[in-house]
């Protein structure tokens, strides 16, 4: 088999580059950290661009989702800063916009610890399959299906508004 060549990995970068920064969004939260994340798997993939084999994007989710991992442990050793009053925030699901549910829901998902991000970005962003989800992130089925109750309880919680989207996820 012919090694890679550079081209082609331009060509992968163009061609999945949107769809992986989407996958990087979601896991960062914020435009700025996705395109450093996406940048620092797309500079890893590179290095190792001739010794992939098959199809890279796999490969390349696979470094997104440790990379973003291992950046949540890192910055979970800091100190936190205590507050004295957390902000509150009123939803109205018949006002008919949705902006300030989907500003609640990514709060909600930032607060989450890395492995339930994790879990739900796989299964309900990317629709991978519980088996699929465990591969990806070198763990056992049932890790993923308890980390996924677990993620949507606690969205459940977070986001009260959320509770019908959620029960029609878990079905």
């Amino acid at each position: 088999m012919a090694q890679r060549t550079d081209g082609e990995f331009t060509a992968f970068v163009n061609e999945r580059g949107d769809v992986l920064l989407r996958v990087a969004y979601a896991l960062a939260g914020n435009q700025h950290a996705a395109e450093d994340l996406l940048q620092n798997a797309l500079a890893k993939a590179y290095a190792r661009w001739p010794r992939i084999r098959g199809d890279a994007e796999p490969y390349v989710r696979r470094i997104l989702y440790h990379d973003q991992i291992s950046g949540w442990r890192r910055r979970a050793r800091r100190p936190e800063v205590p507050v004295a009053v957390l902000p509150e925030r009123a939803v109205d699901r018949d006002s008919g916009d949705d902006a300030d549910l989907r500003l609640l829901l990514r709060e909600a998902l930032l607060a989450l610890p890395p492995r339930q991000r994790a879990v739900l970005t796989l299964r309900y962003l990317e629709d991978l399959s519980v088996e699929e989800t465990a591969n990806v992130l070198g763990c056992r089925v049932g890790t993923v299906a308890s980390q996924a109750s677990k993620a949507l309880a606690k969205l459940r919680r977070l986001v009260p508004a959320l509770d019908g989207v959620v029960a029609e996820v878990n079905r």
